[in-house]
């Protein structure tokens, strides 16, 4: 049996730093939740402002770190309950991305929808140097909610 439980930023960066395939724990969030199964944190979920400043309207949240160690069905309750928290929280949106070798069948299971591809590239800049850790690939951006009628 899956439980949702309250996890701290700190708890939730240590789990996604142990157990992410390829990507590091983000700096900050608005708020992180755990999946438990007897006892035991099996999977959790970051959700923070965008990463695109251009999407960060101060109604939308993206989750920026969904994290499983193989769970069936602890995803899409993490991203379902993620969408609940934020509409409670009053936001109209909640948005983020997958790689493009990804299915993303568990934010299909919790109703969100693909929206648009998003080319994969580096956030080096020259007059902003980067060393990239992450995967360059394109990646799906998929969201749920939107503004209201």
């Amino acid at each position: 049996m899956l439980e949702l439980s309250p996890i701290t930023f700190s708890e939730a960066a240590a789990f996604v730093l142990k157990h992410h395939r390829h990507h590091k724990p983000p700096i900050s969030h608005k708020f992180s939740i755990a999946c438990a199964q007897g006892g035991e944190v099996v999977a959790v979920v970051i959700v923070g402002r965008p990463v695109s400043r251009h999407l960060d309207d101060g109604y939308t949240l993206e989750i920026v770190r969904l994290c499983s160690i193989g769970a069936p069905n602890a995803c899409s309750k993490l991203a379902a309950a993620a969408w609940r928290v934020a509409r409670g929280l009053g936001y109209r949106k909640l948005i983020t991305y997958i790689l493009d070798s990804e299915t993303g069948v568990s934010y299909k299971a919790a109703g969100f929808k693909i929206v648009g591809k998003v080319k994969g590239r580096s956030w080096h800049r020259d007059n902003r140097p980067r060393v990239d850790k992450h995967p360059l690939q394109c990646k799906l951006r998929l969201e749920i909610g939107g503004a209201p009628q």
